[in-house]
């Protein structure tokens, strides 16, 4: 929900020039049919939009989820990081698996998936059933989001066309995460919270009969290598340590488990930076850490999403639960901190390339950093949404200023072949760090119910986005975008 258009995952066939080079080598009797290529395209978009409006739309029914959970914060923490830990854990490799089956095969599981997935959620009978869906919803996404961009990169050969479709794509995607929590509050106040989930099966089936129709199988196979090592060293190390956060508090912090777990995520940390130095394809190539450009906007990436997923996680409950908010309203609350993101993103890109990357990812940092400061000060004991809803305003626009300028600047670092995998690796880690957001601000926030954690918690994010403000003003180059 940082931006509008997210981050762009490793295409499946991306990092080698296969895939570009099948969609220009297709035969144009396609290309003059214009509503068979609209279809092709809102078949690919319809699917992404559900992976990131599941992203975004389940924070405003937590508070009605409760009576579902035995484990209280815990267990709602648990409902959003198992969808954001298994779709931040498998993304890179549901790239290399679309190499290897075919994006179309890919994109087409993952959504049959993602709905059947969904449909579990919206009858889950415990908190264990839900948690369990949620992953499995994670998993389906991590397998159609990297496909359904080769898809299009497939199906478009002229370049002009081509990003004009990847355009669509993002902003379709990006406007899904954005009406979340509007679309949510709706729905439950009219059916209730399990409508959230189930609204996912007539588009998803749509989507399902759409694809299988109107969009065609890539040529092209590339037997990549499977990371398994680095795959389940980076999922261990990142369920670890999230697990430690969120179950310290309700079990305390000197308990066996919490210890166990946290020698689990130093081990299991570096022996995936072992593997991942010495293996020959790994899932995150170490290399790319090398350039202190990438390197800084991968930081600042991750601590944005820290802040903000952390952020939207303590704001849902304490609108409904402190306030006394409906859904709807609790949905309608977050307008502030999205309603501008689709025209500061535009003006992040022109500032971009008037001015370089530094300046709109500095500016937007400071704006963000005071946004934090100014929430914190007014999460007080008369704090009502009259004093907060013009801080939200100024994460919210600072978030979409300095998000596009930084994916532009970590891309730049890359040559053309490198770009998916690159911009794979910084949707991961930004997804990582929305689930440790939620975990350590759920915890210092007490749920949304302590007004004074909820205050910590907001200086935290300003610490935070601070230090990635010094990161992007030490590491980022000046000079325009060329």
């Amino acid at each position: 929900m940082t931006s509008l258009q997210p981050a762009v995952p490793e295409p499946c066939g991306t990092g080698s020039e296969a895939v570009w080079a099948s969609a220009t080598d297709a035969t144009g009797s396609d290309q003059r049919k214009p509503a068979r290529r609209a279809a092709r395209l809102t078949a690919i978009s319809l699917g992404v939009a559900l992976v990131q409006l599941d992203v975004s739309i389940v924070n405003v029914g937590l508070d009605q989820m409760r009576g579902l959970m035995t484990g209280g914060v815990a267990g709602l923490q648990w409902v959003v990081n198992g969808y954001t830990l298994a779709f931040a854990g498998l993304l890179l490799t549901g790239g290399a698996l679309g190499d290897r089956f075919g994006a179309k095969r890919l994109y087409l599981l993952g959504l049959a998936l993602f709905t059947l997935a969904s449909l579990a959620c919206g009858l889950a009978p415990s908190s264990t059933a839900l948690i369990a869906a949620r992953v499995l919803q994670g998993i389906s996404a991590a397998l159609l989001m990297p496909p359904s961009l080769a898809l299009i990169v497939h199906a478009y050969r002229d370049p002009a066309e081509r990003a004009k479709a990847i355009g669509v794509w993002g902003s379709v995607g990006g406007l899904a995460m954005v009406a979340g929590p509007v679309l949510g509050g709706l729905l439950i106040a009219l059916f209730g919270w399990r409508s959230i989930f189930l609204i996912n099966l007539p588009v998803g089936l749509l989507a399902l009969w759409m694809a299988y129709r109107f969009t065609e199988e890539t040529t092209e196979r590339h037997a990549r290598a499977i990371d398994l090592p680095g795959q389940v060293l980076g999922i261990l190390t990142v369920v670890a340590l999230t697990a430690a956060i969120i179950e310290g508090e309700p079990l305390g912090w000197s308990h066996p488990a919490i210890l166990g777990a946290a020698a689990v995520f130093l081990l299991a940390g570096m022996l995936f930076l072992a593997v991942e130095s010495r293996t020959a394809e790994p899932m995150m190539p170490l290399s790319l850490f090398r350039n202190p450009i990438f390197t800084a906007a991968a930081l600042i990436g991750t601590l944005l999403n820290v802040s903000f997923y952390g952020a939207i996680f303590l704001l849902s409950l304490y609108f409904q639960d402190g306030l006394g908010m409906s859904p709807l309203s609790a949905g309608l609350a977050f307008l502030p901190m999205t309603g501008l993101i689709a025209i500061t993103n535009i003006m992040s890109g022109r500032v971009a390339v008037r001015w370089g990357n530094r300046l709109p990812i500095v500016l937007g940092l400071a704006i963000d950093t005071f946004g934090f400061v100014a929430l914190a000060l007014q999460l007080r004991g008369d704090a009502g949404y009259a004093h907060i809803w013009w801080p939200l305003l100024l994460i919210g626009f600072g978030m979409a200023l300095a998000v596009p300028a930084m994916i532009g600047a970590l891309l730049a670092t890359v040559e053309k072949t490198r770009a998916g995998i690159a911009s794979g690796v910084l949707n991961a880690l930004r997804q990582t760090g929305g689930a440790v957001g939620v975990a350590v601000f759920g915890v210092i926030g007490a749920g949304g119910s302590s007004l004074s954690g909820m205050s910590t918690a907001m200086w935290v994010a300003a610490i935070g986005l601070f230090i990635a403000l010094l990161l992007g003003a030490l590491c980022i180059k000046r000079r325009p975008v060329s």
